[in-house]
Order: structure tokens, then C-alpha cells, then sequence
């Protein structure tokens, strides 16, 4: 899948997708509400990073500090929204819509090495402990919407619901609990404002906006995980 061009995307935004690295680089900076390692939470972003990394990245460095200074080697200016994955960046699946004139994309790698059902016994036992960015399920959710601050954490519920439902469909079990996995210990999940000029207030799964973005959200997922299972 390397070599995706950027018109799979709204507007005002390109897609470089290599090796090492998929990196969403906006045309101005762009709200962003994320549980990503690097500058998550709400802020405003010139791009958005997905790092390669090996499983065992973390023994080295602070993850912050190796997509830091990633961003710096590579001259990206701005605030960078970064997460990391050591699954393949040939896993990167996207699924795009429009409807009333806005558009939405959702953008998908995947990892399955550490899945997890929510509530499961966590293997570390101290609240400041680190997890490991192995077998992660990273997700990217783009509008050309200006979306509110309740959508957007709306529209982080539909993704993550999307994501598990996935995962239900395919059966994917926690070695801990061997429910149902929900997720994998260290997914992160990124939702990209945009510029309108339409303005959506609600995401949820009454009103077409949240019907879209979950069908999306289920897609990538479901075409990575797929990808993943068919390359191991």
C-alpha cells in the first residue's frame, strides 16, 4: 500500500506514507484531539506522525523524545501530533466519504500482538508505568467539517466502538481474560478538525455524520487487520 496519493484525503491536506513513517501534513494547523504519545490531547497541528519503531523502543528513550527528535532530523516545522507502532506501515488502510459536501476519512495500521479486553488484570502494576508500542491499532479520523469540541470527542467514541466491533467480528480473544478483546494494550486514536465552512455539532450514531465515520472507522480497521492476518 505504499505510495497512497494525498487525494484519498480532504482538501488542503497530503499523505506521505514510506517504511518508516506515515505523515499527515496539513495545508494550515488543524484542531486535533488525540491520546497520542507526542503533543495529545486538544492542540493545534501542522502534522500528524505515525512512527515505525521496534518493539523494544522503549528501553532505549522516552517515546516522546524518539518521535521528537524524528521531527526535528526531519525538518517538519510546526506542532506534530505523533504516535508510533511497531507494526508495518504496509498495514496502512484508508476509507474515505463524502455526504452534503463534507468529507471524512479514516486512516488505519494495525498491530495484534498485545491484544486486550478493557478491565483486564494490566501487567503493570504501578500507575506511572510505561506499556510498550507494540501491536498497536493506531487510527486517524479526518473531516473537512469544523467539528466542536463535544464532536470531536464524540467522534473518538464512534472510532473506538468502530474498533472494537472489528475486533468482535473477527473473534480476536486476550491472552489475559480470553474475552473478547476490545482493543490492544496500546492503541492511540487521533480526530482532525477541519476548516468548514459546515459545522457539525453532533457525531453519534443517531445522526448521518456518526453513521459515516463508524462505517469508516470499521472499514480501514477491518482491511488492516486482514492485511495483517494474511501477511504473518
Amino acid at each position: 500500500m505504499q505510495g497512497i496519493m494525498s487525494e484519498v484525503l480532504p482538501g488542503g491536506i497530503s499523505l506521505d506514507h514510506t517504511g518508516e513513517h506515515i505523515r499527515i501534513e496539513f495545508d494550515t494547523p488543524r484542531r486535533v484531539l488525540s491520546s497520542a504519545v507526542l503533543n495529545g490531547g486538544a492542540v493545534r497541528a501542522s502534522h500528524l506522525l505515525n512512527l515505525k519503531v521496534n518493539g523494544d523502543s522503549r528501553a532505549i528513550e522516552p517515546p516522546e523524545k524518539t518521535l521528537a527528535a524524528y521531527c526535528v532530523d526531519a525538518g517538519w516545522r510546526g506542532t506534530t501530533v505523533g504516535m508510533m507502532t511497531a507494526t508495518s506501515m504496509d498495514s496502512l488502510r484508508v476509507a474515505k466519504e463524502s455526504a452534503d459536501g463534507i468529507e471524512i476519512a479514516v486512516l488505519a495500521t494495525s498491530g495484534l500482538s498485545n491484544p486486550r479486553r478493557a478491565g483486564d488484570r494490566a501487567e503493570c502494576r504501578r500507575m506511572v508505568m510505561e506499556s510498550e508500542p507494540v501491536g498497536t491499532i493506531n487510527i486517524i479520523a479526518i473531516t473537512s467539517a469544523i467539528l466542536t469540541d463535544a464532536a470531536m470527542v464524540e467522534a473518538l467514541m464512534i472510532v473506538t466502538e468502530a474498533k472494537s466491533a472489528v475486533l468482535q467480528e473477527a473473534d480476536v480473544r486476550s491472552p489475559v481474560s480470553s474475552g473478547i478483546a476490545t482493543g490492544t494494550g496500546t492503541d492511540a486514536i487521533a480526530v482532525v478538525s477541519g476548516h468548514g465552512p459546515q459545522e457539525v455539532r453532533y457525531c453519534g450514531k443517531h445522526v448521518l455524520f456518526g453513521e459515516i465515520l463508524g462505517r469508516l472507522a470499521a472499514s480501514a480497521v477491518r482491511l488492516s487487520i486482514n492485511y495483517k492476518a494474511s501477511a504473518d
